[in-house]
């Protein structure tokens, strides 16, 4: 146990010019020991920050000898007089203008040689997650969970405010499948029967809103068994909320509030309102439903154009129903032959069989496998179309409209780093709105929700249910920020017939409805009103407002892309008496 005499009084963050004189207790681990013979030098660390601590045999030899027994990330508590470095001044730390000349010190834990630098760099790799509570010693990792914390709560304040209330919602639910797969949870009392850990509280929120509830908010665990990325985790946490007798614009209003009040939290500053535009717009103008727009190169359609061009590519590909899409890369003349190939490449991968490529030389000269079909007029045409200037490049796919999109979206993208398009530090938020209602499974042969089936059709669009349903758009919206999907949302189906007549169209038996959603079916018979919602993603908005480009930067115990825990080695085997009572057998994994 701590002696009382050596109880902190400060922390390591604390100590400026004027605690002069002062006498004062600081705790926290060894950064840095420097043995200069007569005089130790200790830097001490915690989460607040870093203060030198000096060893004098001259003034207190007992506290130099116990220094010279100090090792990286040893445990101390260290009393002594705070005193001035003088012209030794350590501008690059808060605390560089004092040290602390010890006259005291406890050894409260030695510790083992850490497995790997404590350094900053913000690297992250197998042996870190096996080690967590080593690698979050490191300051970035320590600043992010700080800003995460902030982030947190003045969201919070801010839901107060505005008159949600904060309200759990269970984390065994049933399981109600749609879309990625469900983490299940044996029931010892109900044999043979499972939970399902929540993907989100979807039903119950919006059951919340046929209660009287009005406003409900939470920052909520979710869980998905799917394959992970960098900016995913199989338990991830969001900002959830609900509002009754509300339009998407009553839900744009509160979330580009609270948006602005994290990144205030961050010590940010972003301007609101966000840009609206339609999912068909993102498609055909940026090849993404998650455009990033740090940065404009935007896509142009010259299939009319193409279709007055004597080339087989372009021919083929219009009496075929596809398109000519065009991006032109302003400089883009510079592009080295490897580039362009590189470029052609990643269109590839995206499906497209080719990249085309028009080179306007400053001198008006054209480069290009098109030149032999062009003549002065299309030229011309080609200019006013694409925006063409002298010193630009001209990239050009001719595909199916899926695949024109998905190529030319990756090209601009890797533009964007190729050409250091996006300034550093810069937010672009934008609302994608209208996107389908439903999407055809090929492997399964059905429509699919595209956004989840609770999702209401455009008002407009609401007959082309019973007549063309691939047609109908979705009151859904998306937030993006920086080509990053923040929040995803909409307004809800509180009709119960257009809410049964949806799941039909998914090719659900009655018997299916019944089973899996009867319970919620049966709510909305009792008076649900108009409601809409959505859900931000609390990781990915914190790995957004600190820079970092993977979730395991803002989690303090994350998984890996195989959904592990390197650390305390989940998933692991139980007991054969744990599965006896919860009447389960494991058979070897096919």
């Amino acid at each position: 146990m701590m002696t009382p005499a050596l109880q902190r009084t400060h922390t390591c963050g604390d100590l400026r010019e004027q605690h002069i004189g002062a006498q004062v207790v600081l705790t926290g681990w060894v950064k840095k020991r420097r043995d200069l013979g007569q005089l130790i030098f200790v830097d001490v660390r915690d989460r607040y920050g870093v203060t030198q601590i000096v060893f004098d045999p001259a003034t207190h030899s007992a506290a130099h000898t116990a220094a010279k027994e100090l090792r990286g990330e040893d445990v101390l508590s260290v009393a002594g007089v705070v005193r001035s470095r003088g012209a030794q001044v350590n501008k690059d730390m808060p605390t560089g203008a004092v040290e602390l000349l010890a006259d005291a010190v406890t050894i409260l834990n030695h510790a083992e040689t850490p497995p790997f630098p404590l350094d900053d760099t913000e690297e992250t790799d197998d042996l870190r997650l096996t080690y967590r509570y080593l690698d979050l010693r490191r300051p970035h990792l320590q600043r992010a969970l700080v800003i995460r914390h902030k982030v947190a709560l003045a969201v919070r304040n801010y839901l107060d405010s505005a008159g949600f209330l904060e309200i759990e919602t269970p984390i065994l639910t049933k399981s109600t499948p749609e879309g990625a797969r469900d983490y299940l949870v044996p029931s010892r009392v109900h044999p043979g029967m499972f939970y399902a850990l929540p993907q989100s509280p979807q039903l119950l929120k919006q059951l919340l809103m046929v209660a009287g509830m009005d406003r409900y908010s939470q920052i909520t665990r979710c869980f998905r068994d799917e394959d992970l990325r960098a900016d995913r985790q199989p338990e991830f946490t969001q900002i959830d909320l609900e509002m009754s007798f509300a339009t998407h614009d009553d839900v744009f209003a509160v979330i580009e509030g609270l948006v602005a009040t994290a990144f205030a939290a961050a010590g940010l500053r972003i301007a609101a309102p966000f840009v609206r535009m339609t999912h068909q717009h993102a498609m055909d103008c940026y090849g993404s439903d998650k455009p990033d727009l740090r940065f404009a190169l935007p896509i142009c359609d010259m299939s009319a154009l193409a279709a007055t061009i004597d080339f087989a590519v372009f021919t083929g590909t219009l009496q075929a129903s596809g398109v000519v899409r065009a991006l032109r890369v302003p400089g883009g003349a510079t592009l080295s032959r490897k580039q362009v190939d590189d470029l052609t490449a990643l269109a590839a991968k995206a499906g497209a069989k080719g990249l085309l490529s028009v080179r306007c030389d400053a001198n008006g000269e054209r480069k290009s496998p098109l030149a032999k079909c062009m003549t002065p007029a299309l030229w011309q045409e080609f200019d006013q179309c694409t925006g063409a200037q002298p010193g630009d490049c001209v990239l050009i796919v001719a595909d199916a409209v899926k695949t024109a999109r998905a190529a030319l979206g990756a090209v601009r993208s890797q533009l964007a780093q190729l050409l250091k398009l996006i300034t550093p530090g810069t937010y672009a938020c934008a609302w994608v709105t209208d996107f389908p209602m439903f999407s055809f499974d090929e492997e399964e042969q059905r429509l699919a929700s595209e956004h989840h089936p609770f999702t209401a059709p455009v008002l407009a669009d609401v007959p082309l249910l019973e007549t063309s349903p691939l047609t109908v758009r979705a009151c859904s919206y998306d937030l993006v920020i920086n080509g990053y999907e923040l929040a995803s949302g909409s307004v809800r189906i509180h009709d119960p017939r257009v809410q049964e007549k949806v799941f039909q169209l998914l090719q659900l038996s009655a018997q299916e409805i019944e089973e899996r959603f009867g319970f919620f079916i049966n709510a909305l018979r009792y008076g649900a009103p108009p409601h809409a919602g959505i859900a931000i993603g609390l990781d990915r908005l914190v790995m957004l407002l600190i820079g970092a480009t993977s979730l395991r930067d803002v989690i303090a115990f994350p998984k890996t892309q195989k959904a592990t825990d390197l650390m305390s080695g989940a998933p692991s085997t139980v007991r054969t008496d744990q599965l006896r009572d919860l009447h389960i057998a494991v058979t070897d994994a096919p």
